[in-house]
């Protein structure tokens, strides 16, 4: 959002802000009471308005700092301004009631608790997914645009944050609600944090007859080759283990977004394949060796 757009956004705000006090101001530096009848009523009606004018405004402040923070890659999530926002107007509500009941808020706060839990108690579910929504936006394991793992419930970009539901869009273009309860039960794999630079790797195991300093200069030099990876930094093999079915390798490459990683991997399997077979690649075998027990037979008589 753009500082023109901002600063339309904060024109009603901070009039309605102006106003209220202007009036308060004028009810108190004149008496308006042979005016107005109830002039104390009046003085409540405007000083509420003037809590909800303040949280108004100081929520569009804070929305405006966010925007424009800089310290952060990534936009902050609409769930955490919408957070700030809930809790100052909670806050403006509450200052609201205790001025206009005076002693008698806390004994209305008291008695209305068993109503609280027993709808508490019916919408548990819907608290659940909100609190841990709220804990979602305020720790911040994924912003939207980032590209997560969700063990055992989806794999995808993230579309939207709300305060029940998480919406991710997978790879094949389904659109995933997900409930935050769920979410925040499970581990988190975030490939776009801190950085979108990840780096993935492809496994290959080759026969002992190929040396391992042979093996490991063709699939550098077919990583060269590659279109879809990074090239600096430069991609490296590893050597696994060493079994007896063969010599497991791991060639490591980096990847500029998690949503080629499909491709990355399908076109290096390529190229590895053509390299080997050049040099003569013999898939490695199972070797089994039979040993048979040596026949004895009963001495004859």
């Amino acid at each position: 959002m753009s500082l023109k757009q901002h600063a339309r956004r904060l024109i009603w705000p901070a009039m309605s802000v102006v106003l209220s006090v202007g009036l308060i101001f004028a009810l108190l530096r004149y008496d308006l009471s042979h005016i107005i009848g109830d002039s104390e009523s009046l003085s409540m009606g405007i000083t509420a308005a003037i809590y909800f004018s303040l949280a108004w405004l100081a929520s569009r402040l804070l929305a405006l700092v966010l925007d424009k923070a800089t310290t952060r890659r990534r936009p902050y999530p609409r769930l955490l301004k919408d957070m700030i926002a809930a809790v100052l107007f909670l806050l403006a509500f509450a200052a609201t009631v205790a001025m206009f009941m005076g002693q008698g808020a806390v004994g209305a706060l008291a008695g209305s608790g068993l109503v609280l839990a027993m709808l508490g108690f019916a919408i548990r579910n819907v608290v659940a997914d909100t609190l841990s929504g709220i804990a979602l936006g305020v720790e911040g394991p994924f912003r939207i645009g980032d590209w997560i793992d969700i063990d055992g419930l989806a794999r995808g970009k993230v579309i939207e944050i709300g305060w029940r539901t998480t919406r991710v869009l997978t790879r094949d273009s389904t659109y995933l609600i997900l409930p935050n309860s769920q979410i925040a039960r499970q581990r988190i794999t975030n490939y776009s944090a801190p950085r979108p630079q990840y780096r993935a790797q492809v496994t290959i195991v080759l026969d002992h007859s190929i040396p391992i300093d042979l093996a490991r200069k063709t699939m550098l030099a077919a990583a060269g080759k590659a279109k879809l990876i990074q090239q600096e930094p430069r991609p490296d093999v590893r050597v696994v283990s060493y079994e007896e079915h063969g010599i497991a390798y791991a060639l490591r490459y980096w990847l500029t977004r998690f949503d080629r990683d499909v491709d990355c991997r399908d076109e290096m399997y390529g190229l590895l394949d053509d390299a080997l077979r050049q040099i003569g690649n013999v898939a490695p075998r199972q070797r089994v060796e039979l040993i048979g027990a040596k026949e004895t037979t009963p001495d004859s008589d």
